[in-house]
């Protein structure tokens, strides 16, 4: 607690007492040697009034989607979802992927902060399947060993969802 300073006395401005504390300050060095110390303050730039949060994030190396509020990161990360599991060895890989994700949903939706903007847990067996594509695609067909060897039928795509979401089938 030797850092900190005495109350202000009665009677005195805060300009005055703030003044004092500085000057004091300045007689015991403890403004020596700090680093930047003899270098201008960066101007940035005049028109941008969020220039030194642009500076913070290029200086460490942060993405700008750590801005967001943590419902719109989540909903990055759905978005960001396919991209993620491209290179995936396995479908294990790939369902911990979407469990490490619906994890912070889930911890999201029991005490949202910041804007409410709707996100829901994903669906497992959906990005596997996605997943399933995206590697059949890679995926370049082997030349048959023998020649009376017939190739492999392709699976057949997923047949697409019937009907209207449950929310808008009164409508």
């Amino acid at each position: 607690m030797a850092c900190v300073t005495e109350r202000k006395p009665p009677g005195v401005s805060f300009e005055s007492w703030i003044d004092k504390q500085i000057r004091l300050a300045q007689e015991r060095g403890d403004f020596d040697d700090l680093p930047g110390a003899g270098k201008p303050i960066p101007a940035g730039d005049v028109d941008d009034e969020l220039w030194w949060v642009k500076n913070y994030l290029r200086r460490e190396n942060l993405p700008t989607d750590s801005l967001l509020p943590t419902p719109l990161q989540l909903r990055k990360e759905i978005e960001r979802l396919p991209d993620t599991i491209r290179g995936m060895p396995s479908e294990q890989a790939v369902r911990d992927v979407v469990a490490q994700l619906n994890l912070q949903i889930v911890e999201w939706l029991r005490a949202p902060s910041g804007p409410r903007i709707p996100v829901s847990p994903v669906d497992a067996d959906e990005v596997v399947a996605t997943w399933r594509q995206q590697k059949q695609y890679v995926r370049k067909p082997q030349p048959a060993a023998h020649p009376q060897s017939q190739p492999e039928p392709e699976p057949a795509p997923d047949p697409p969802r019937a009907g209207r979401r449950w929310w808008r089938r009164g409508r």
